[in-house]
């Protein structure tokens, strides 16, 4: 059973691959509209439907939630649930292996709320490709 907390975090995951895709849509009316143009195996979703998922009352179904991973390039998994487990459990195991300023750097990065943390991990994948 999806707590608040849940229906919230993905709302706000939501919100923000919007924000990296780089959509316009500042409105329920705008998210259903651009939604139904890409989903194309069921019923259209009305304002109504995108309204909760935008304000945290709900979670799309796993057919729905795949259309909206692949048009905002994010994985399904990071949209539904955010980081996956496995990932967190490597970059502890790395974490061991730090000096002393970049444990208190990754400390102080792991205490910000999940969306922002993800906005730094992408600004770092995004400097090291930069560098390759």
């Amino acid at each position: 059973m999806l707590t608040d907390a849940d229906k919230q975090a993905f709302s706000d995951r939501l919100r923000l691959a919007l924000r990296r895709a780089g959509e316009d849509v500042s409105s329920p009316t705008d998210l259903a509209l651009q939604f139904n143009l890409r989903y194309r195996s069921g019923s259209p979703v009305s304002t109504q439907t995108t309204h909760k998922w935008l304000s945290g009352r709900s979670i799309p179904t796993r057919d729905k939630l795949a259309v909206l991973a692949e048009w905002l390039k994010v994985t399904e998994h990071w949209l539904q649930y955010g980081p996956p487990p496995a990932a967190q459990g490597r970059e502890n195991r790395k974490a061991e292996k730090l000096g002393p300023d970049a444990l208190a750097l990754a400390q102080k990065i792991q205490s910000l709320a999940p969306h922002r943390r993800y906005l730094v991990e992408e600004l770092v994948e995004q400097l090291r490709q930069d560098t390759d």
